[in-house]
């Protein structure tokens, strides 16, 4: 697919490899993912689950664009995401990873014949089999709308962090990473509190200049705060529950809180993240995930 229709600035991040209407609102789209990938990589004989929501998120503007006839420069915004994904669906081998999407749309509020809100869900099948699904609502904006909602911070672009004032990123093992640059922690004032690394520059998180945090980033540091909670444990993420309150701001601190709300001899692992800035709630998620046997977060062998 066109990078330009899952607002992507590099073709390799692209996922997304065909779309089919459906009728009735419903659409099929195929994906592909790769043996192996710069920032969500194969550990342990598996494919990242967080490939899962990237794709999901790239489904958004595909549809909004093609399904539904926003125009190429409306943005579409998350209100909520939840997504859960099989384990065992994401092993890796040597072969890219081809995906099945049927993506039924409902709540379809549009104005003008352009859609302005809708909730999306999407089963995802590999090899016909289940892999994982997820639903999301999310809003679609023209550039105007935009320009209102952000004010003057659409000042401030990603492209513009000095890199020299990142803070020292937590020990990249203790959130399942395997180079410094990737981790999107800082240590905060107690084991359960982080701040959060907003570096402009990575080439995957900020794939294009931005006036915000992404919502992947956000995902990301819910991933990686689980991750450090239960260190030295290792623990597969299998799902999320999410919701977007408010834009995480470029250059202002935001704190990032974890909860651990299973107990610490369950296999089942359950902790609350909520990223906070300004005073004010910008996003909280429950994670959910499965102890596993200690791996080698460098290894990505299939």
């Amino acid at each position: 697919m066109s990078r330009k229709l899952v607002h992507k600035s590099a073709v390799s991040e692209v996922l997304l490899t065909g779309y089919e209407p459906l009728g009735d609102d419903t659409f099929a789209v195929t994906a592909q993912w790769p043996r192996s990938h710069g920032f969500y990589e194969v550990v342990a004989g598996s494919h990242d689950p967080l490939l899962l929501v990237e794709t999901v998120r790239q489904c958004i503007p595909l549809l909004s664009h093609l399904g539904y006839g926003a125009p190429d420069d409306h943005r579409q915004i998350w209100d909520n995401l939840t997504w859960s994904v099989t384990p065992g669906a994401l092993r890796a081998t040597t072969a890219p990873a081809d995906l099945r999407l049927i993506v039924r749309c409902r709540d379809v509020v549009s104005r003008g014949g352009r859609p302005v809100a809708m909730v999306l869900s999407a089963e995802l099948l590999r090899d016909g089999a289940p892999l994982g699904t997820a639903t999301t609502r999310f809003t679609s904006h023209s550039p105007s709308v935009i320009a209102r909602l952000r004010g003057p911070h659409r000042k401030v672009l990603s492209s513009a962090l000095p890199p020299v004032a990142l803070p020292a990123p937590v020990p990249a093992d203790r959130v399942g990473r395997a180079r410094p640059r990737d981790v999107v922690l800082a240590p905060g004032d107690s084991p359960h509190r982080f701040r959060l690394r907003t570096d402009g520059r990575h080439p995957v998180l900020f794939d294009h200049e931005t006036d915000h945090v992404p919502g992947m980033l956000l995902v990301e540091a819910a991933r990686q705060a689980t991750l450090a909670v239960v260190h030295p444990d290792s623990v597969r993420i299998t799902g999320m529950d999410s919701v977007f309150d408010r834009y995480v701001e470029l250059g202002s601190p935001c704190l990032v809180e974890v909860e651990l709300l299973s107990e610490a001899s369950s296999a089942e692992v359950t902790t609350r993240v909520t990223a906070v800035q300004d005073g004010a709630t910008a996003f909280t998620t429950l994670v959910s995930g499965r102890r596993s046997p200690a791996v080698d977060h460098f290894a990505g062998s299939y």
